[in-house]
């Protein structure tokens, strides 16, 4: 493992923020449902989707300038 190159472009950077940009989307829609007595995770679920979308619309607007191929 440590002699594996890893691929530091911008792509690749941006593409490593998904999946935490979908735990921090996760924990505030709980945060809103449990301090708001009228929106709950049922009507808010559609926008993890929004927040995927716009992080691989960003990932796909960013340059892959040196990105080194595993």
């Amino acid at each position: 493992m440590a002699d594996q190159i890893r691929c530091r472009c911008a792509r690749c950077r941006m593409a490593g923020l998904t999946w935490p940009a979908v735990l921090i989307t996760v924990g505030v829609l709980f945060l809103v449902q449990q301090y708001s007595g009228r929106y709950g995770f049922v009507e808010l679920w559609p926008v993890i989707l929004i927040v995927v979308g716009i992080v691989k619309v960003a990932e796909a607007l960013t340059s892959n300038d040196g990105h080194v191929a595993s």
